[in-house]
């Protein structure tokens, strides 16, 4: 297994649209929480710390982009084929994959991350240093990284980049269009618990808590729970058919 992820490490870190595309989810993420901090600094917002961190909207959207190429470009290039020859446990293979991809965004992640918190830090009133703010910000850093996660699954399972990237972006972005346009209210709610975005953006909420449909770790594990879903029915594709 050291060997795989030593191979998976030395291609990811070798291919320069992984390097732009790392900056690009931390710059994303940075530039959106500095103008939505920016806008809000001269009125009233009750969870500063949440619109410190409105980046990871735009953040998530490339970091999806980053776990669908972490596959999809071997299979574009045919190089998949050269992949599972000189390593064929292919559950080894998606794994390492797994490994070195949340560990790019987990350290792109925790820069954007930090660097979004310090920008609310000295910009908006009332922000202070808090176990809520402390779990928001490792939780933003654990959000991106799932969303990173969930594209590799999906992307390992379809094998096209253009259709892994359209169904990650429906995954976050439909169901909070159809819960705004449902007037029922249960079914609203319940879309609002299962959808992976919703749900797992609510650990970042500090404020109002008990208004929430879940707790903010209780959303997070939806989130966890739809990737580790695309994982799964990833990796069983990638070991029943052909490269």
């Amino acid at each position: 297994m050291r060997n795989t992820v030593h191979a998976e490490w030395t291609k990811a870190r070798t291919l320069s649209a992984t390097i732009w595309v790392l900056a690009g989810v931390l710059g994303a993420t940075v530039a959106v929480s500095a103008l939505a901090v920016t806008s809000a600094r001269h009125g009233s917002d009750a969870d500063p710390v949440k619109t410190s961190l409105t980046g990871v909207y735009l953040g998530q959207v490339v970091a999806a982009i980053l776990g669908v190429l972490a596959i999809s470009d071997e299979y574009g290039t045919g190089m998949i084929h050269v992949t599972l020859a000189a390593m064929p446990r292919r559950a080894a293979v998606l794994a390492a994959k797994a490994a070195v991809l949340a560990g790019q965004v987990l350290t792109a992640g925790t820069v954007a991350i930090l660097v979004s918190a310090l920008l609310g830090r000295l910009i908006l009133p009332g922000y202070a240093l808090t176990p809520a703010l402390l779990r928001a910000a490792a939780g933003s850093v654990l959000y991106l990284t799932l969303i990173a996660l969930l594209g590799l699954g999906i992307a390992t399972a379809v094998r096209d980049a253009a259709v892994a990237i359209g169904i990650v972006l429906g995954l976050l972005f439909l169901f909070p269009i159809i819960a705004h346009y449902i007037t029922i209210t249960t079914v609203q709610h319940y879309l609002n618990e299962i959808a992976p975005m919703t749900a797992g953006l609510y650990i970042q909420s500090t404020t109002g808590l008990r208004t929430l449909p879940l707790t903010p770790w209780q959303g997070l594990t939806v989130l966890a729970a739809w990737t580790a879903a695309a994982l799964l029915l990833g990796g069983l594709t990638l070991q029943v058919r052909d490269a």
